[in-house]
């Protein structure tokens, strides 16, 4: 099962790397990973989104919490949460395809912006799953590049990622 994991740590040099030698060391994999500075500057999110049964997830969370730098942790697969990712897709276009892809710019909420007279690079947000169905209603077209974000999310209602107080 899929599981997006939200991890506070430490917004110092090395902590990226010793959360993904976690993982590599054990042989976990990471399907996307996602990290930036929060509101405290001291304190970085990493988002990491990996796939595993309840007990390989169980055995993932004790590992991080056994790591110096992550000062708290939550998956937010288990209750109700929001998860958005951003895509960016370079496109050639002949002229002739310009209006079928403002088209679909348009159903999928993406914004369109021009890059030259017939490249285009196609921004949006939304579920994992809208951007695959994005994605795949642009393959007639010839896709130059593509950039995702990866999976970010926050767990609804009362529920917050904090660092646990003393």
């Amino acid at each position: 099962m899929r599981h997006i994991i939200s991890v506070l740590l430490e917004n110092e040099s090395g902590a990226l790397s010793r959360v993904s030698g976690l993982f590599s060391a054990r042989g976990y994999n990471i399907e996307s990973l996602t990290v930036a500075p929060t509101n405290d500057p001291t304190l970085s999110r990493m988002t990491i989104v990996t796939t595993g049964d309840d007990r390989k997830i169980d055995q993932i969370e004790k590992q991080l919490n056994k790591l110096v730098d992550v000062a708290a942790l939550q998956d937010i697969t288990v209750a109700g949460h929001l998860e958005r990712e951003v895509v960016l897709v370079k496109l050639k276009v002949s002229e002739d395809q310009i209006d079928k892809l403002k088209q679909i710019a348009k159903g999928f909420n993406a914004s369109l912006s021009d890059v030259s007279t017939n490249q285009f690079i196609v921004e949006m947000s939304g579920s994992c799953e809208k951007v695959d169905e994005l994605l795949n209603s642009l393959s007639n077209s010839e896709i130059i590049e593509v950039a995702r974000s990866g999976a970010i999310g926050l767990a609804f209602g009362e529920d917050a990622l904090v660092v646990p107080q003393p």
